[in-house]
């Protein structure tokens, strides 16, 4: 098991359950040093007093909070235990809630809640079977590292995880980063939502880190004296091209599709024209035609007239 993090008890009505906090996750990111590029010699952040210029250990660091100008007030980590805070030494469950009712936004970091001795066996696994049976999730407050934080509980096979969350003040609005009102065609709403279906999928536990692969292939090389992995052959979009996103979309649906070995054609649509739309226009320009021609026609006959009847008086006078 990892090292705890956090030992306390999750608090559950009048149910008190040992436990002890693990990290639910692991960071596999490959980190730098910072280097001298002339010697190598390693690059070190030291916490230096401004006052002296002494460089100082972790004993001698303590907390203090600036109230005003050349004005701190110091703070030790026993003030801080002493506080009256009931989430101190416990995740004090306050609430139930549909999991659907919280948003994606505000979960942070996630942690497994192991029992902490076989006393806690009985309680864990009562709680457990509540959150299973509810289909609910539990809302908690708890006081890590000097604040008090809001979780949420919920299951995870047989364990209970914790999830860290953000206070809703501490979510900002979107309002201002939300597009101006857009005008969508039918059909590229269509082709869209195509796209979603062609590239859904039941399950994500295949995806890979490939940067992280990638880079530890540069370094295995470079630390063998071995030849650079080339370079990916993928050609960059042109910054600022204009993009046809009808054509866009339909690529994509044909691209998901062959990807996934379905079938890979693609009714093309353009946008713009709507499958439902009639060709009434065309018919009401032929009838206008046929008026036209129509309203001509009594004009020549009268012509005719006209004409017959001059010849008639020539032939009389003559």
């Amino acid at each position: 098991m990892p090292r705890p993090l956090w030992t306390g008890a999750i608090s559950f009505g009048l149910v008190t359950i040992p436990i002890k906090v693990v990290s639910a996750t692991e960071n596999h990111s490959i980190s730098f040093h910072q280097y001298h590029r002339e010697d190598m010699g390693r690059i070190r952040t030291r916490k230096v007093c401004e006052l002296d210029g002494k460089v100082l250990s972790q004993d001698e660091i303590g907390k203090g909070y600036e109230v005003a100008k050349d004005r701190t007030v110091p703070v030790t980590d026993e003030e801080l235990d002493r506080m009256p805070l009931p989430t101190a030494k416990a995740i004090e469950i306050v609430a139930f809630v549909e999991a659907d009712s919280i948003d994606p936004v505000r979960i942070s970091d996630s942690y497994y809640l192991a029992v902490d001795g076989q006393v806690a066996a009985k309680p864990y696994a009562l709680l457990r079977k509540a959150l299973e049976r509810s289909d609910k999730v539990a809302v908690a407050k708890f006081a890590w590292h000097n604040r008090e934080r809001l979780g949420l509980l919920r299951v995870r096979d047989d364990a209970i995880v914790l999830h860290s969350m953000r206070w809703p003040d501490e979510i900002r609005s979107p309002e201002s980063l939300a597009p101006r009102e857009t005008e969508l065609d039918e059909d590229e709403i269509e082709r869209a939502v195509q796209l979603t279906d062609s590239m859904a999928l039941d399950d994500i536990s295949g995806f890979r880190d490939r940067y992280r692969e990638a880079l530890e292939e540069l370094l295995t090389a470079k630390s063998e004296g071995k030849a650079l992995p080339a370079a990916a052959g993928e050609e960059e979009e042109e910054p600022g091209k204009v993009m046809d996103l009808m054509a866009a979309l339909n690529a994509s649906v044909k691209a998901a599709k062959e990807t996934r070995g379905e079938d890979a054609t693609v009714h093309e649509m353009t946008p713009g024209r709507s499958r439902t739309r009639k060709k009434a226009p065309a018919k009401k320009t032929a009838s206008k035609k046929t008026t036209a021609t129509a309203k001509k026609q009594p004009a020549k006959k009268t012509a005719a007239k006209t004409a017959a009847k001059t010849a008639a008086k020539k032939r009389t006078a003559s």
